[in-house]
């Protein structure tokens, strides 16, 4: 992955770049800003959490597919079990992707569990345990997008490297069959 950011192109998508980001900084700036202003833990957890959740379900469900063309669910089959769902756009589409969209998703994504985390160390460190809670479920969301996101992108590739074969296969056995039949 590269992580410098792209040189002279803007933002293809603006809004939902805005959206990717304001979630994540409002639950982070809550939590952080609410120890000044209010008092009550059950108001920052709540407050913190509905923000969490509303940033978990705009990066799942709208800003990864249109920012990086990628999407993931979990279903649980007739036998119980947990099934990953990915879902990516085509080649093409993918390779038209914006470069600036997608590094802004990428490391907003990586940057903010790495906040909580920081956070949670110093809700530890002050015995703040109750926090911790807080943090625990703010991570949780977070760290659920970035394994289901970075599974959906190691598939995509998957998929794009098995229709590149396809592709040369099939390219190559019409290339031989077109030979044969001049014969």
């Amino acid at each position: 992955m590269d992580f410098s950011q792209p040189a002279g192109e803007n933002y293809a998508n603006p809004r939902t770049c805005f959206f990717h980001v304001l979630f994540k900084a409002a639950a982070l700036a809550f939590y952080i800003l609410s120890a000044l202003f209010v008092d009550s833990f059950v108001i920052i957890f709540v407050v913190t959490v509905v923000l969490a959740a509303l940033d978990f379900w705009v990066v799942k469900n709208v800003s990864g597919r249109i920012l990086v063309g990628l999407r993931w669910w979990n279903e649980i089959n007739e036998d119980g079990e947990s099934v990953w769902k990915f879902e990516c756009l085509d080649q093409e589409s993918l390779a038209r992707m914006n470069k600036k969209d997608s590094w802004l998703f990428w490391w907003t994504l990586y940057l903010t569990a790495a906040a909580w985390i920081v956070l949670g160390i110093f809700s530890i460190i002050r015995f703040q345990v109750d926090y911790v809670l807080v943090i625990g479920v703010c991570l949780s969301l977070s760290i659920a997008n970035i394994i289901g996101f970075t599974k959906c992108r190691k598939d995509a590739k998957k998929q794009i490297q098995a229709f590149a074969t396809q592709t040369i296969a099939s390219r190559f056995s019409s290339t031989i069959q077109s030979a044969f039949s001049v014969v």
